[in-house]
C-alpha cells in the first residue's frame, strides 16, 4: 500500500522515501506520512483512478484558502493526476482556546471573498463533480448548481423517491424567500464537516480536504453543525464576534445542510436522502 506514496514523492519532489507510515483520513484516498531522505516529513494522499483534475482541483483550493491569510491551511508541495503532497502537520487535540481562535480566523477567510458564486472546473466534492455554471445571486446559485443537480443524482441512484423529490423541489421554489439577507460571495471551504478540520499540536485548527468555492458563509458554519464539531458553540461565538452573522442565521442552518446531505445521499444511499428531506422540511417551516 505504500508504493503509491513512494512513487509520488519521487515523481513530484525528486526525493526518495526513507520511511512510509499509513495514517487515518483515507476514506477515498490512501494517506501516508512520509519521511524523506533529507529528514523532512510530508503528507501524501494518492488515488490511482482519481477523476480528471481531482488533485489539481484540491491543490488549487488549498492554495486559494491559504491566500486568504485567515484559517491556517497546510502548504501544498506538489500535485498531479495521481497524488497530492502537503507539508506534514503534527496532530493535536481540540481545546477551547483553539476553537475560539478558529472561529475568528475562519471569519477572516470568508471575508477574503470570491469573484463569483461557484468555482472554475474541474471541481469536486468527494469524488462527485461540482457544477460550475454562473449565477448572479446566491439563491439562484444554490438552487441551480447545488440543490437541483444533486437531488437529480440522488433520485437517479434510488436515494430519493417521488414524494421526497417533490419536497426538495418545493424548497427550490421558495429559496429566494428563505435565503436571508443578500450577501456577496464568501471564500468558503465548501465541505467543512468536522473530519475536514485538523487540530494541530501547535494549538491551531487547519482547513483540509476542501471543496473550495465562492459561496455563502453560513454554508461552512452549517456544515460544521451537521455532524458536530468540538467546542462548536465557542467556534460560532468567536465567528459572530469577528464578523456578525445576519439575523435568523440559526433558522437557516437546515437550508444550508440540504446540499451536503444530498451529496451523501448520492454517495451512500436512502438514509441520507431522508435526512436531506427532513432538513428541507425544517427550512420550509422556518421560512
Amino acid at each position: 500500500m505504500s508504493a503509491p506514496a513512494r512513487a509520488a514523492v519521487e515523481r513530484l519532489l525528486g526525493q526518495d522515501a526513507a520511511e512510509v507510515t499509513g495514517v487515518p483520513g483515507g476514506d477515498i484516498c490512501a494517506t501516508h506520512r512520509v519521511r524523506l531522505d533529507d529528514g523532512t516529513t510530508v503528507f501524501v494522499k494518492a488515488l490511482d483512478d482519481a477523476p480528471p483534475g481531482f488533485f489539481a482541483a484540491e491543490a488549487r483550493g488549498l492554495r486559494w484558502l491559504r491566500d486568504a491569510h485567515g484559517a491556517p491551511v497546510p502548504r501544498v508541495l506538489g500535485a498531479d493526476e495521481h497524488a497530492l503532497i502537503e507539508e506534514w502537520v503534527a496532530p493535536g487535540s481540540p481545546t477551547p482556546v483553539a476553537a475560539e481562535r478558529f472561529g475568528d480566523v475562519l471569519a477572516r477567510t470568508h471575508r477574503a471573498g470570491a469573484e463569483r458564486f461557484g468555482v472554475d472546473p474541474p471541481a469536486y466534492i468527494g469524488t462527485l463533480p461540482l457544477p460550475s455554471g454562473g449565477a448572479a445571486t446566491w439563491p439562484e446559485f444554490f438552487a441551480s448548481q447545488r440543490i437541483e443537480p444533486f437531488a437529480r443524482l440522488a433520485r437517479d441512484r434510488g436515494a430519493l423517491d417521488a414524494a421526497q423529490t417533490a419536497t426538495i423541489e418545493q424548497l427550490v421554489q421558495r429559496l429566494p424567500t428563505l435565503a436571508g439577507p443578500p450577501e456577496p460571495p464568501s471564500r468558503i471551504h465548501g465541505d467543512l464537516w468536522t473530519g475536514n478540520l485538523l487540530w494541530g499540536a501547535d494549538g491551531a485548527a487547519l482547513l483540509i480536504d476542501p471543496a473550495a468555492q465562492g459561496g455563502h458563509r453560513e454554508t461552512d458554519l452549517a456544515m460544521l453543525q451537521l455532524f458536530g464539531a468540538p467546542h462548536l458553540e465557542l467556534v460560532l461565538a468567536a465567528y459572530d464576534r469577528a464578523w456578525p452573522l445576519s439575523e435568523g442565521w440559526r433558522d437557516r442552518v437546515p437550508l444550508h445542510q440540504v446540499h451536503p446531505l444530498l451529496v451523501h445521499a448520492a454517495l451512500f444511499g436512502r438514509s441520507y436522502g431522508a435526512a436531506a428531506v427532513r432538513a428541507a422540511e425544517s427550512a420550509l417551516r422556518a421560512g
